[in-house]
């Protein structure tokens, strides 16, 4: 009895806010008729819980639960435990009561130990931490369920584990793949005994303007699964934070707090409708946003098809919208033509030799985009014209029709994964750096001026380098920001001690494209002098065979394993006979030449 008590307060969170309900129970009845969505329950960013319970679904299909049925008798009006046992039958209260464990049982609480990159010190990681939030079960089509979650609550993982709700053993879980820009991780287990009995979760459609949504997970402030409730407020292109890109996105006003993150939001038909991510802080409450179904679509479909994530494409261009009537008429658009103006494409993107600056961006694949740059989306909606080539898959071709010299025409272009200057994430990878004396260069980046500059880094940060950022634009495909990070005190770096964070624009009169390009160019340097050329005209020239000498003294005095980061050190890229300077090893007493060699090897 208590527990149908609590399954049943569950329902009645599930249900429509009264004020809604009012004017819901008045025409459900039409809507549903009508072909209308059901209501809709979000889940907020909590930490997931489960336990054993249910039945296999069809193998590729995505599971559901067939409770719709009860939850549709519920009143909308907010009833006590008493009234709503009188007014549904023994029967339904049981199968409601089975419905409502089988939402919890699949949600899961992620447990994630993190160890993070040192961005300032790149040869180093910083302190591990450990997090929880949310995460669900979904099918997979094969013999183990997925287990999705958000991409920040695994990013830089150590160790997962995974914990069902009612259960006392955590399970490791490992990670399959993390989408950075949809901010999802796909999880699995190993240990069968984490799947027994387990019924993943069905997957409902896009929800509507006021559809009520509830928000299952484990937030902080307890231990225990937490259930949130409200409405979808707006349904837009948003900024994924985490991501730092932008797509489809549904706005709930249910709260999310720490350790929602991962959690399911679910309708009132037990499907889930989206996946709890952020919310916004400062004077705004209970703004809340849900990953919607068009997004984790799109990164499972990635993931099966490719074996690993590939990302969200791009055109790779910038444009300005043309509401401007004067602007219309200076590029020959006809009263009935629409578009948005192209204003640069991208050097190295695959659309640069197909379209031009001053295109008129009309269509994108046969559907026309208004002057504000929007798209029809639903009855009476319209939506940002990117949320389109968000739809597709790198390497998939896009029809475009343009206006050209006032004439139209239509172009195909294969679409790319943004890959910008400087990079707004490495999707897990650690950063590159090359040390020569004192000198310790690395790539610029959005984490490293995060790291330099804290939080206010885009007010912060030196003025060229946030040009680059937010403003600048490959030349070449493997074009990097190098950037002289500090100066690490020694004799042939003397007067030199004040210099950080600007851009290395040549060595030696060599334009340097990328960190790989600079330590070819280091190591094969023979001059009697190094001159690295850096922004505002600064310049620092070093002994050759002094400076070279000093990386041994500054390798061992600042314990830096070598004097490249790893992914740099395919010998390859470098001069014949150059070799990644390591420190001297340190003998210790009556340590045997076999474990010595052993220890050097694990560098």
């Amino acid at each position: 009895m208590a527990l149908r008590r609590s399954l049943n307060g569950l329902a009645r969170t599930l249900r429509c806010s009264p004020q809604l309900a009012l004017d819901r129970r008045k025409d459900s009845a039409q809507e549903h008729a009508k072909g209308a969505e059901p209501w809709t329950l979000q889940a907020n960013k909590k930490q997931p819980r489960k336990k054993p319970g249910g039945q296999k679904q069809k193998p590729g299909v995505l599971p559901t639960m067939s409770n719709g049925a009860v939850l549709e008798k519920l009143p909308t009006d907010s009833l006590s435990y008493n009234e709503l046992e009188a007014e549904l039958s023994e029967e339904e209260l049981e199968e409601l009561d089975a419905a409502g464990a089988r939402f919890m049982d699949a949600v899961v609480k992620v447990y994630c130990v993190h160890t993070e990159p040192n961005w300032s010190l790149p040869w180093q990681r910083k302190r591990q931490y450990a997090s929880t939030s949310s995460g669900f079960i979904v099918d997979s089509g094969k013999k183990r369920p997925y287990l999705l979650t958000n991409a920040h609550s695994v990013e830089y993982h150590s160790q997962v584990k995974v914990k069902r709700r009612g259960d006392d053993q955590k399970f490791l879980a490992q990670v399959l793949a993390i989408g950075t820009e949809c901010d999802i991780a796909l999880l699995t287990v190993e240990d069968d005994a984490f799947w027994e009995g387990v019924e993943p979760l069905k997957f409902g459609p896009l929800p509507r303007l006021q559809d009520a949504v509830a928000v299952i997970g484990y937030p902080i402030g307890g231990d225990t699964i937490s259930v949130t409730s409200g409405v979808v407020s707006r349904i837009e292109v948003t900024a994924y934070v985490h991501g730092s890109t932008e797509l489809l996105a549904v706005q709930i006003d249910a709260a999310i707090n720490s350790g929602n993150s991962g959690g399911p939001v679910f309708n009132a038909n037990g499907q889930c409708v989206g996946i709890a991510f952020q919310s916004i802080g400062g004077d705004a409450e209970n703004v809340g946003y849900a990953i919607p179904l068009p997004v984790i679509s799109h990164f499972l479909s990635d993931f099966e098809r490719n074996g690993r994530y590939s990302g969200f494409p791009n055109l790779n261009l910038r444009f300005q919208r043309m509401e401007s009537n004067s602007m219309r008429a200076f590029y020959g658009m006809a009263p009935k033509q629409k578009g948005v103006l192209i204003r640069h494409v991208a050097p190295t993107a695959p659309t640069a030799g197909v379209m031009q600056a001053d295109d008129v961006l009309m269509r994108f694949d046969g559907i026309q985009i208004a002057n504000d740059a929007t798209v029809p989306f639903r009855v009476g909606e319209r939506i940002a014209f990117n949320y389109l080539v968000s739809q597709k898959f790198s390497g998939e071709t896009a029809e475009l029709e343009v206006l050209r010299g006032g004439q139209p025409h239509t172009l195909q272009v294969t679409l790319t994964r943004p890959s910008p200057l400087v990079p707004l994430h490495l999707d897990g990878q650690d950063p590159s750096y090359f040390v020569i004396a004192g000198l310790v260069f690395t790539h610029c980046s959005e984490p490293y001026l995060s790291s330099e500059y804290g939080s206010n880094y885009i007010s912060d940060s030196p003025v060229k380098l946030l040009d680059r950022l937010l403003h600048g634009d490959r030349s070449h495909a493997d074009e990097q920001v190098v950037v002289l990070s500090q100066v690490l005190a020694c004799d042939a770096t003397l007067g030199y001690e004040d210099l950080y964070d600007l851009q290395l624009q040549s060595f030696n009169g060599t334009a340097v494209r990328n960190l790989r390009h600079l330590a070819g160019l280091v190591r094969q340097c023979e001059e009697p002098h190094m001159r690295f050329d850096l922004d505002h005209h600064e310049a620092v020239l070093l002994d050759c065979k002094a400076g070279k000498a000093a990386t041994e003294e500054i390798l061992t005095a600042h314990s830096i394993p070598l004097d490249v980061s790893p992914d740099l050190k395919d010998l390859s890229a470098f001069p014949p006979g150059y070799s990644p300077h390591a420190p001297p090893r340190r003998r210790q007493l009556n340590a045997a030449p076999e474990d010595d060699a052993a220890d050097f090897a694990d560098l």
